[in-house]
Formats: C-alpha cells, sequence, structure tokens
C-alpha cells in the first residue's frame, strides 16, 4: 500500500536535524503550545530511532482495499467477522487520527471470541480513509458531490454489498455517521457516537438548567482549546503551508491534541507509544495530507457540509471523561433517536485507541437487539 522511497526517508531525518527553533519563551511545560523538552525529544527520536520500515511493513500487512466510488478513491480496510452472516459496520475516525487508530477496535469487533467475547456478536469491519486522509485523496471539488457519508453508503452498500449496516463515529467521524443515519435510515441498523451534533434549531427558553451548563462548557472550551478549530475552518491554507512544509511543525500541531484530548492526565506516554505518535505524523507527512486533512472543518465552517437536521435511527452515544464535550441525554435527545446513552469510566477522545475493549463492548451491547 505504501513503500516510500529512501530518498525521502533521508529528507525526513535531514529535516527534522536542521529544524530551526524558536527562541524559548519565559514559559514552562504545556501552558502555552506544546513543550519543547516533549518535541525536542520526539524530534531527536524520529529523526535518529525511529524505524519507518517496520510500521511501513504493518501497514501493509492490513486487510487493505480500495474502491472507485464515482471515480472517488476510498481506501478501507475489511475485517470479516467470525460469524457467518456477522453485521457489517463501518467506524469513522477524526482529527487529528487516522485508519490506524481503529484497528484494535476493529479486531475486537471482528473476532470478539479472541476477546473473552461470543463469536455470535462479531461484525464485518469497514474502516474507511477520510477523504485527504491517509491513502483516500481529497475529494475533486469543494462544492460538488457526493460528500463524505454518501461515499460511505455507496461503499457500504453498492460497492460491498450490504443491504443492512451499522455505523461508529468520533468527532468528524461522528458528524458523517450522524448524516449517514439521517440520510439512509432504511440502511442503517443504527449509529453509535462519541459526540454528538448540535440541534439545528432550539427555543432558548426551553434549554434545561443541566443542558445550559453543558452549553456554558462547551463556550468555555472554544474560548480556551479552539483555537486550532477556527484556524482550520477559516484560513486552513494558511497554517497548511509551514505544516507541510516542517515535519517538527507538524508533530508540535498534532502531538498536542493527543495530550490535552487524550486520558493521559498530562503524560503522553501513558496512553500513546512515541512509536505511535510517529506513526501518525508520518503518515501525514508521507502522504502529505495534513492540508486536506484540514478540509472537513472548512467545508463545515463555510457552510459547504450542512448541519444535522434530524437523525430517527437507533442511536447510542458514549461518552469518555477526559474527551472535549459531555452533552446530557436530553440534549442529544433533540437531534437523535437516543436508545442507550453511557458514560464510560475512563478514556478520552481517541477512545478506539485509548479503551478499545470498552467501547467495543459498548458498541456490541447497543447492537446485539439490532441484528
Amino acid at each position: 500500500m505504501i513503500t516510500v522511497p529512501e530518498a525521502e526517508l533521508d529528507e525526513l531525518r535531514s529535516r527534522l536535524l536542521r529544524t530551526r527553533w524558536p527562541i524559548p519563551w519565559p514559559v514552562g511545560g504545556w501552558e502555552a503550545g506544546t513543550d519543547v523538552g516533549e518535541l525536542r525529544r520526539l524530534v531527536d527520536y524520529w529523526a535518529s530511532g525511529y524505524d519507518w520500515r517496520t510500521h511501513e511493513a504493518a501497514i501493509n500487512a492490513l486487510p487493505s482495499h480500495l474502491a472507485d466510488i464515482d471515480g472517488t478513491p476510498v481506501h478501507y480496510l475489511r475485517y470479516e467477522g467470525e460469524h457467518p452472516g456477522a453485521l457489517p459496520i463501518v467506524l469513522t475516525n477524526g482529527w487529528p487520527s487516522s485508519f490506524l487508530e481503529m484497528i484494535g477496535l476493529a479486531d475486537r469487533l471482528a473476532t470478539p471470541s479472541r476477546y473473552g467475547g461470543d463469536a455470535a456478536d462479531a461484525f464485518t469491519v469497514i474502516v474507511p480513509s477520510l477523504p485527504g486522509f491517509a491513502f483516500s485523496p481529497q475529494r475533486r471539488s469543494l462544492t460538488a458531490p457526493p460528500q463524505t457519508h454518501e461515499l460511505w453508503h455507496r461503499l457500504m452498500h453498492d460497492e460491498l454489498g450490504f443491504q443492512r449496516y451499522a455505523a461508529h463515529g468520533s468527532d468528524l467521524g461522528a458528524g458523517t455517521t450522524s448524516r449517514l443515519g439521517e440520510a439512509h435510515p432504511e440502511a442503517l441498523a443504527g449509529i453509535h457516537l462519541l459526540s454528538v451534533a448540535a440541534p439545528a434549531a432550539y427555543d432558548a427558553s426551553s434549554v434545561t438548567p443541566q443542558e445550559q451548563a453543558y452549553l456554558d462548557s462547551v463556550a468555555a472550551w472554544i474560548a480556551q482549546e479552539g483555537g486550532y478549530q477556527h484556524e482550520q475552518s477559516t484560513r486552513p491554507l494558511t497554517l497548511s503551508y509551514g505544516l507541510a512544509d516542517s515535519p517538527a511543525g507538524l508533530l508540535a500541531w498534532i502531538v498536542e491534541k493527543y495530550r490535552a484530548w487524550s486520558d493521559c492526565g498530562g503524560d503522553l506516554s501513558s496512553r500513546f507509544s512515541d512509536d505511535f505518535v510517529l506513526t501518525q505524523a508520518s503518515l501525514y507527512w508521507f502522504t502529505q495530507t495534513i492540508s486536506t486533512s484540514f478540509r472537513p472543518y472548512y467545508e463545515y465552517g463555510t457552510g459547504l457540509t450542512r448541519r444535522v437536521e434530524r437523525a430517527d435511527v437507533p442511536t447510542a452515544v458514549a461518552l469518555f471523561p477526559a474527551d472535549l464535550t459531555h452533552p446530557p441525554r436530553s440534549w442529544a435527545e433533540r437531534t437523535y433517536n437516543v436508545t442507550r446513552y453511557t458514560r464510560m469510566p475512563r478514556g478520552g477522545h481517541f477512545a478506539a485507541h485509548e479503551e478499545p475493549e470498552l467501547l467495543a463492548n459498548d458498541i456490541i451491547d447497543f447492537f446485539r437487539p439490532h441484528r
């Protein structure tokens, strides 16, 4: 699937070793952004110790496929369910992630008996790469259809022949999954989400105290943590020139999110190995997709991607304590037919990697009566 020429590896090492570091500020740690000590350590390891070829071989060993959906190439992984007639499910990641975040979850869902579960709960798991992420090229036009959720339906229904299937998504993937459930309720057994779309419209006088506390927390998060989102939604190309040219800059941009959004207690390595972080960064670097990964933010921010109005398929919401937002059930019910609502004991934004067992069990339990 990917074979990086040795010259590109040499160029990456050269750029890392020649990083032009900014003049340090009189602040410590992560107070004003990515900690310079942690970043220098990762950059040194990326340049001198990290073995891309080992991870390249592991990526190439995954069950990868490529579909052509009306001229749009879509890369996906396919894990066959261990039980005959296993319910198909499509898993969609968010940002700054890739299909690699999903492989532990996918394996648990496809072969639950290997993890102490029941083979009858198996899924046939499809893990597509979002357009503009890793091995899926960006969509050719900002405005022309199909949007991502329609690509997914055509992949699942038309290309792979699944008449009925399930869907799970987090972050950007939760938006895609929500639109999928809204647009194709006849084909969806249900949707499982780690975040929810806000109602397209609501009467402010109907907001409960719990919902208002949630809205206040979202506003505070946007003010304190949402700078990246505003930039990626409004001027993504200006940002992309620097990140596409500097591997240290690219790493700084994404590693801050892995630390801030995960249940790591400030210790990045407690949840993510250096090799995992650097493989994700290497995928962005070698496929040159950091710029195109910003497109979903820009397209939504400028109204090119429509809002979710109402998804009436059975919906599960699973909230992990270190994730970005924690909507009360009543708020989710304004937009979704919520039939399962779970607050997890641990985990964060990257739950498929952080807590694959918790997440797999919740997905299995939710879809069991919908098979």
